[in-house]
């Protein structure tokens, strides 16, 4: 293997499982030291070769503490987020704020933790998961959802223009539908509205142009890619990475 990240230091949050717990696994194995962060550290028990840290990136004083500890870092991998079913009818202001205090200013808050420690060692790049129901795709049913990950795509071009001169770089990932557990549980409860498991995963394998869904492991072979030096060049964009379903 070529140990693309070799001598860098990563962060990942939302390790536990589904895209983090892949990109964790990916940058391990790519030679990367990584810290894995979860809210649940439960989840992170079974994960090899990593630093394994509770971190609940929702509060802003714990991920401050984190940070202190952990030192400059090369990588960082901002995964964790929410999605919310519904139109803005089915949106309340509480679920509002709490789709973005976890899709969009958990970022703000381990950007602006980390972001020192890069500058002070000549770079770094930073790693947004966006969605492709963003600025990208209208997507019914997913109102708040699409907005918190349009800001995440603002957030990043912002992060990306602010810096360019100083090494660091902050692009975005818009998956599509990727295979997860967080997506496995959408399954089930379409499946109780339309008549089953099974139904409900041939409803969502349709409206892929691909006709399959995406897996963990395709979104963190571009997140290694986004990581290393090989992709020196590339700043400030949000990549589709979604079966063709943005075309």
């Amino acid at each position: 293997m070529a140990k693309r990240l070799a001598g860098k230091t990563a962060v990942v949050t939302a390790a536990g499982q589904g895209i983090g717990r892949a990109i964790a696994e990916a940058f391990v194995a790519e030679g990367a030291k990584v810290w894995a962060t979860d809210v649940d550290v439960q989840k992170l028990a079974d994960l090899k070769r990593v630093k394994r840290r509770k971190l609940d990136v929702m509060k802003t004083r714990a991920v401050e503490t984190f940070a202190e500890k952990v030192g400059p870092i090369d990588i960082l991998a901002n995964v964790a987020g929410f999605v919310h079913h519904g139109s803005v009818l089915d949106c309340d202001e509480a679920a509002w704020d709490f789709s973005f205090d976890l899709n969009v200013k958990s970022m703000h808050r381990t950007i602006r933790a980390f972001l020192p420690g890069m500058l002070e060692t000549g770079g770094g790049s930073i790693i947004n998961l966006s969605s492709g129901a963003s600025s990208l795709k209208a997507t019914a049913n997913r109102y708040v959802y699409g907005a918190t990950k349009a800001a995440v795509i603002g957030l990043t071009k912002s992060v990306a223009m602010d810096f360019i001169r100083d090494g660091v770089r902050c692009n975005a990932i818009c998956p599509g539908t990727v295979r997860s557990p967080s997506w496995e549980d959408r399954v089930e409860a379409l499946g109780e509205e339309v008549g089953g498991k099974d139904k409900a995963l041939e409803m969502f394998v349709a409206r892929q142009p691909m006709g399959r869904v995406g897996t963990a492991e395709e979104i963190a072979a571009l997140a290694v890619y986004l990581a290393g030096d090989e992709s020196a060049f590339t700043t400030g964009v949000a990549i589709p990475i979604d079966g063709g379903w943005t075309l």
